[in-house]
């Protein structure tokens, strides 16, 4: 599953997003992973809370993202929830068509029961049509 926070740079997503994280340590039964850009909002985080630097990874491009998902996934067969902050620097994907990487995410969730939470820079009206559904809050 994917679920959407959508909003301009500088709405507050990241607060919702960080607020969500921490609110979904009270019922997961497995693991939670919170990927962002930078290690800035470690002490924001639950402890509980799995953070990772994407920027430590060499990744250039959507397809090298979603492999980069897809090894976190491997590795901890009880993640439940994953946070993408700032979805589309982390993707390689600003200015870009995001539907297909929306699509993928899609499919990996549904596969390993993952819910990927998404921040993404964009207006809700703005977003492929694949990704309109899923948006749970729009700023």
């Amino acid at each position: 599953m994917v679920q959407i926070i959508a909003g301009k740079k500088g709405k507050g997503k990241t607060k919702h997003l960080l607020e969500k994280a921490n609110e979904s340590i009270k019922t997961a039964k497995g693991s939670i992973v919170y990927l962002d850009k930078s290690s800035k909002h470690m002490y924001e985080l639950s402890n509980k809370i799995r953070l990772i630097n994407v920027n430590e990874f060499p990744l250039s491009s959507s397809e090298s993202f979603i492999g980069f998902v897809s090894g976190i996934i491997s590795q901890d067969h009880d993640l439940e929830i994953m946070f993408l902050d700032s979805f589309l620097k982390l993707a390689s994907l600003e200015g870009e068509d995001i539907s297909e990487t929306i699509a993928t995410l899609k499919k990996i969730g549904e596969k390993y029961h993952v819910t990927f939470v998404l921040s993404v820079s964009m207006d809700a009206h703005e977003l492929p049509d694949n990704a309109k559904d899923d948006v749970i809050i729009s700023l």
